[in-house]
């Protein structure tokens, strides 16, 4: 049985092969392994994270979004990030999002939302940037922010035109219009491309066979010479559009008809929907037809049609607000349940992992699979030795659906009320579904997935230091605690086994680079629970420098102790009112009592006090610098009060940010600009008494609109 120091080993390795492997295969078209053996090492790479998902390391292949650029390459920076999308993979997931954008553009219950339907292809994103009609430069997406120059093999294209026509919509594209969509090989291409290789190689043993349309497709458009990407039958089509100089339209339905009368291809099943019924049909109709479209696709993307929505509604993580893909379902298959270990995260959550008889699940040989927490395993009635049913979850994460084993006369599977890893109790708050070590910093698999977590991709993002040295360092004695890790210098890295003048000084400049993180890295950094990406940007960019985060929390910290249960008053009761009031001081749009209370208890707790204040003794997080637009509120104090009807308080708050304004729950003195709806009370009558400004909705849709 394979374990945790040598699957972290494994890891490491296949990280660099493949990543060798790739350079060789699309950077020098001279690979030397053949696909079979490629897709055995993904394979392997993949079932090892099944296996132990908390070693999953950010290099990993499986992990990236898109590709890193490659050397032969030359590397062009997006003018606008190539995003990803959040997924749907229930039709209530679908629901659930036409009533965000509802509530978020504060629609009215049965407010009609149109949206966009088209299939997902599973191809090669590129971006086409037109100058005054012609193409001028092609891209790959990349990471995301920076993709690669393939402006010459996309030349070779046919779907691609060097120059857009006039169509029937409009006379003449704008002067910048970069497009957006898929190179893709439709499947029949794809098995002639195989059987050609096949009948030019000289030794059939040896010849080229691509595993699948989507990486033939990938390796043809990012060969370094032209010629090669010429031979292989690519297409392409067209989904959005990023950079542009003015919209022919505007909705998305209207863009892309004029894309499409410019002579790019579009799918002929995008389609405009109303709502998500009609959303889910289209769904229906694409997914019946799957097996006998051209070319592969995972799913169909919805998006709001209205642009202005979309500009509203804006973006989130990495994700746009008003898009999302509703994946097709899952692959299933059966095996046997071997055992249930349980694992121990970096907030001390107890989470049961399902080792299984290796299985194929959507071509990844899956050997664990998650049970997500005490409850699901009662819910399945799984026990070891239990015949199980297995999916991939959006064809990612494996997970039990179904036992085919279930005895209903058993005993559920006893939970442990101990955690493994430090012996220390186990306990489920009320209310709560997970089970959490009580051990906190004494807990060893917590205090090294805390410092995993401090130098990960989103977090600090140290490079070069991942699972495996973050465990030999504490290990030894070297790294205890974030601060640790500022204070290695390369002597000490030179008297360690396989380090060497370039590796430990290359190190040690990774380590100084961020001694100036961004705040909201800082934040999601130190690990509070329920503090993710999200919350510690809105977080450092309403308090914008730590000092002033701090103070608030000093601030929530003395209100938290000073609270007094009254008399008769419920536990229950008195924890929730106190909660209430925490994220009253917070006063953070998104943050409400449950993460506030986490916060002030994170930084309430002497031990993660100390960290910080050790941690802060090595580095100084960066203040948050606001790109504002000018606007007569810039640096002033605006108060919203009474209903909004055109938008939501959290948009109208996000919009007097944007405008440099300071954004306050209550009128006083200070307050420069009172936004009135109907119903507003106790705050207008106080604002009129004292003789502050106040305008309605109108009045400040106009002071958006007269920005610079």
């Amino acid at each position: 049985m394979t374990t945790e120091s040598q699957a972290a080993e494994r890891l490491a390795f296949l990280a660099a092969e493949i990543a060798r492997h790739n350079a060789l295969y699309h950077g020098e078209d001279a690979p030397e392994i053949s696909d079979a053996d490629y897709d055995a090492l993904m394979r392997e790479n993949n079932a090892l994270e099944a296996e132990f998902p908390h070693l999953v390391r950010a290099d990993s292949p499986s992990k990236l979004v898109g590709a890193a650029p490659s050397g032969h390459l030359a590397k062009v920076a997006h003018a606008q990030p190539m995003l990803s999308l959040d997924n749907a993979f229930a039709d209530e997931d679908v629901v659930d999002f036409v009533g965000r954008v509802r509530r978020y553009l504060s629609l009215g219950a049965d407010a009609p939302v149109a949206l966009t339907a088209e299939p997902k292809i599973d191809g090669l994103s590129c971006s086409l940037r037109y100058e005054k009609g012609v193409l001028v430069l092609a891209a790959t997406r990349g990471d995301g922010t920076t993709g690669e120059d393939v402006t010459a093999n996309v030349r070779t294209i046919d779907d691609i035109p060097e120059r857009l026509s006039g169509g029937d919509l409009l006379s003449s594209p704008p002067d910048i219009f970069e497009i957006r969509g898929e190179v893709y090989m439709a499947k029949a291409d794809f098995a002639a491309l195989n059987a050609r290789l096949l009948a030019e190689a000289e030794d059939p043993a040896k010849a080229r066979q691509f595993a699948n349309p989507r990486n033939a497709a990938a390796g043809s458009l990012r060969q370094k010479d032209p010629g090669v990407t010429a031979s292989r039958p690519l297409r392409f089509l067209a989904h959005g559009w990023g950079e542009v100089s003015s919209l022919p339209a505007d909705t998305q339905k209207g863009v892309m008809d004029a894309i499409a009368a410019w002579g790019v291809p579009v799918s002929d099943d995008f389609v405009r929907v109303e709502g998500a019924e009609q959303a889910l049909s289209h769904y229906r109709a694409i997914e019946a037809k799957r097996a006998d479209l051209p070319f592969d696709i995972d799913g169909v993307v919805y998006k709001v049609d209205r642009l202005d929505w979309q500009k509203r509604l804006g973006f989130v993580a990495r994700a746009p607000r008003w898009a999302i893909a509703h994946k097709f379902p899952a692959e299933k298959a059966q095996t046997l349940l071997k055992d249930i270990d349980i694992q121990v995260g970096r907030t001390g959550k107890l989470t049961p992992v399902a080792r299984l008889e290796p299985v194929t699940v959507g071509g990844v040989v899956v050997t664990n699979a998650t049970l997500h927490n005490a409850d699901e395993i009662g819910r399945l009635g799984v026990h070891p030795g239990d015949r199980v049913v297995v999916q991939r979850a959006g064809d990612v994460i494996p997970q039990i659906v179904e036992n085919l084993s279930r005895d209903e006369t058993r005993d559920p599977w006893p939970f442990p009320q101990t955690c493994p890893e430090c012996g220390s109790a186990a306990e489920r708050e009320p209310g709560e579904v997970d089970y959490r070590c009580t051990g906190g910093l004494i807990c060893p698999a917590q205090r090294v997935e805390r410092l995993r977590h401090f130098v990960s991709r989103y977090a600090l993002d140290i490079e070069g230091l991942g699972l495996t040295h973050i465990e030999s360092f504490f290990r030894d004695g070297l790294v205890q605690s974030p601060a640790d890790i500022f204070r290695l210098t390369r002597d000490t890295l030179l008297t360690r086994e396989r380090w060497a003048e370039i590796s430990a000084g290359n190190l040690i400049a990774a380590i100084d680079a961020k001694r100036n993180p961004p705040l909201d890295r800082f934040l999601f950094a130190l690990g509070i629970r329920h503090v993710g990406e999200v919350t510690a940007r809105d977080l450092a960019r309403r308090y914008r420098s730590w000092d002033a985060l701090k103070a608030m929390i000093d601030r929530a910290i003395e209100a938290r102790d000073a609270a007094i249960q009254a008399v008769g008053e419920p536990d229950e009761k008195f924890a929730t009112r106190t909660a209430k009031e925490l994220a009253a001081i917070v006063e953070t749009p998104g943050v409400g009592p449950e993460v506030a209370l986490a916060l002030v208890d994170f930084f309430a707790e002497p031990h993660n006090a100390d960290a910080v204040a050790d941690l802060l003794s090595q580095l100084q997080p960066a203040d948050v610098i606001h790109e504002t637009r000018a606007s007569e509120v810039s640096g002033k104090t605006v108060v919203f009060t009474g209903t909004l009807e055109t938008m939501s308080r959290d948009e109208a708050k996000a919009q007097a940010e944007a405008l440099g304004a300071k954004v306050a729950g209550s009128v006083s003195a200070k307050t420069d600009l009172v936004v009135a709806g109907p119903g507003a009370g106790s705050k207008l009558k106080k604002a009129t008494d004292l003789g502050i400004a106040v305008t309605d909705e109108a009045g400040w849709a106009k002071i958006v609109a007269d920005a610079q």
